[in-house]
């Protein structure tokens, strides 16, 4: 089956309608695009960088086949020795960007590519598309994590996830942002992620006996029994399961857990805490999921529920809160000129850029400085290439190393922006060498 999502035609009409433009003008002089977020969103502090890595993928791989042209050709927009030509495309551009699990903040670029203009022009909506989800998800997720530092955070969004590739890439954001693992058996298998599972309502329900069922599930995976026990009266399945362990011991069966996923999550944890215990089953964590988010975790958290783990699904995976970045791809450099957009609430900084990193004394974040490329400044620059010539740089980090990126991130967080509410802003200062282009571009614009 062909994978869509591999393929060049995964793109909007003007895109390829652009290029024939740019074509017949030879408008293939070098343009640098950049990738950035525009506002904030109500009670979001930060944003954390995620998908660069099937951004890579994507632009190594790019080209069209015979059947892509056979179609293109079919639509009658566009010319044969347009067509001719992009039997030869190939992204033979430089990539920089920041590192994923990397915190930035609106107006930061978080990805530049430079490269002839019809390449860099062709690649905006998969890259969007490609970053602006990643990111949404890890930022969701980091929060989730800083809400719930302590627990064990396990990725249950495929089911609800907008299509496979987004249950896929869900997975692996949340992961990158501190989450223990997933339930997505192939996210396991293509991050080296560890994967989590527990059982459903249905296999209980399949039984006629519900002790029966416990034991079955038990000796099926007898090194993982996490066993669901809401399915019809909680606290009298959590008694079962007391009179259930000790035959399991003699078959060196351990009962690690049980899960709970409805009703009042913090009554129920309190009354199955004390059975267990009462049972001489201290060692049995539980295990609650959802429809959990992070106002969610902290309202538990605050009410001290004896929960050790959680299953986050649908708000995470949708972000449900706020489901969409304001994030844009821009056009900031063609030919050797910077350029700039002027609409109304959408303007845009000139020039490639560089954003510059300031801590305080305790090793915080402190500010920001956003610059031209070549402004070099003492701070710690966030972008760095990635890819040159159209092929990555080698080194780059793996999802793993990623992660513990990620990790030293959220430390040096200021304390302020890890609130679930809006905090004042982080300064992001912009330099005087960029207004200084901004004005110059505008003045340029604006000549006779």
């Amino acid at each position: 089956m062909h994978n869509a999502s591999e393929s060049i035609l995964l793109t909007d009409l003007y895109q390829l309608t652009m290029l024939q433009g740019y074509y017949e003008q030879a408008m293939h002089a070098t343009a640098v695009f950049e990738f950035f977020v525009r506002k904030m969103p109500p009670q979001r502090n930060f944003f954390m960088a995620a998908g660069l890595e099937q951004v890579l993928d994507y632009l190594e791989n790019l080209h069209f086949s015979d059947a892509d042209l056979g179609y293109l050709e079919t639509t009658g927009r566009f010319t044969p020795a347009f067509l001719d030509q992009l039997r030869h495309f190939r992204f033979t551009g430089h990539v920089h960007a920041m590192p994923e699990g990397t915190l930035f903040f609106p107006n930061e670029p978080v990805l530049r590519i430079t490269a002839p203009l019809p390449q860099a022009q062709l690649v905006e909506t998969r890259i969007i598309n490609l970053l602006q989800f990643q990111c949404m998800v890890a930022s969701k997720s980091a929060r989730i994590k800083i809400t719930a530092p302590a627990k064990l955070l396990v990725d249950f969004g495929l089911r609800r996830a907008h299509g496979a590739e987004a249950g896929l890439f869900a997975a692996r954001a949340s992961y990158l942002a501190g989450f223990d693992g997933s339930s997505t058996v192939l996210a396991g298998k293509l991050y080296a992620m560890p994967i989590y599972g527990t059982m459903a309502h249905s296999f209980v329900q399949a039984h006629d006996d519900e002790v029966v069922a416990f034991e079955h599930f038990a000796t099926a995976q007898p090194e993982n029994v996490v066993l669901l026990i809401d399915t019809y009266n909680t606290e009298e399945a959590a008694r079962k399961v007391v009179d259930l362990a000790p035959g399991l011991r003699k078959q060196n069966i351990t009962i690690k857990a049980i899960r709970l996923d409805s009703g009042d999550l913090v009554q129920h944890a309190e009354n199955v805490r004390k059975i267990l215990d009462a049972g001489g089953l201290s060692q049995i964590r539980i295990f609650s999921s959802g429809n959990l988010d992070e106002y969610v975790l902290a309202d538990l958290l605050s009410r001290d529920a004896p929960i050790d783990g959680f299953g986050i699904g649908t708000r995470m995976v949708t972000s449900s809160d706020k489901p969409y970045l304001d994030c844009a791809y821009k056009l900031e450099e063609y030919d050797g000129l910077p350029r700039r957009k002027k609409s109304e609430g959408k303007a845009t900084w000139p020039g490639r850029k560089q954003v510059y990193r300031y801590y305080d004394r305790n090793g915080c974040m402190s500010h920001d400085i956003l610059t031209l490329h070549d402004d070099r400044l003492d701070g710690l620059p966030l972008l760095s290439q990635v890819m040159q010539d159209g092929k990555r740089a080698a080194g780059l980090p793996s999802l793993h190393k990623s992660r513990e990126h990620a990790r030293h991130e959220l430390e040096r967080l200021p304390d302020k922006l890890k609130k679930l509410s809006a905090s004042m802003p982080y300064e992001v200062k912009i330099s005087s060498v960029l207004t200084s282009c901004a004005a110059a571009v505008d003045a340029r614009n604006e000549a006779p």
